[in-house]
Order: structure tokens, then sequence, then C-alpha cells
């Protein structure tokens, strides 16, 4: 009984792995094939530029002296 579970695993295994790779190889395939043949990369047009901001605190985070006690 245990060998058609394990062959099951494997198939599944097997099967996720391929799914995965097509994923990957549908994103970057045009990248891989253009360093294979020595040629610049083209940027992608769905790329948009982000602005990321960091948080700033004007002071630290304290806990009040009831509140470290509780824990």
């Amino acid at each position: 009984m245990i060998a058609p579970l394990a062959t099951l695993a494997f198939l599944t295994t097997l099967w996720l792995l391929t799914v995965v790779s097509a994923a990957v190889l549908e994103q970057s395939g045009s990248k891989i094939a253009a360093a294979l043949k020595g040629e610049p990369v083209r940027p992608s047009v769905s790329l948009t530029p982000m602005r990321v901001r960091a948080r700033l605190r004007s002071r630290p985070m304290r806990a009040a002296a009831q509140w470290r006690a509780a824990a």
C-alpha cells in the first residue's frame, strides 16, 4: 500500500516542479535567452518606479511600568 502512495507523492512533486519552472521561464525567459545570445537586456514595460518612504518616529516607544510588570 505504501508503494502507490510514494509514487503519487513523487508524481505530485514532479508536477509541482514542472509548474514552478514553467512560471519562472515565462517571467524571465527573455532575459535568459538574451544573456545566452550576448545581447543587452531590454527593460520590461511593466516595471513602474515605486517610492518607498521610511517611517520616522519622533521618540522611541516605551511601555509604561504597569505594562512591563504585567508581562
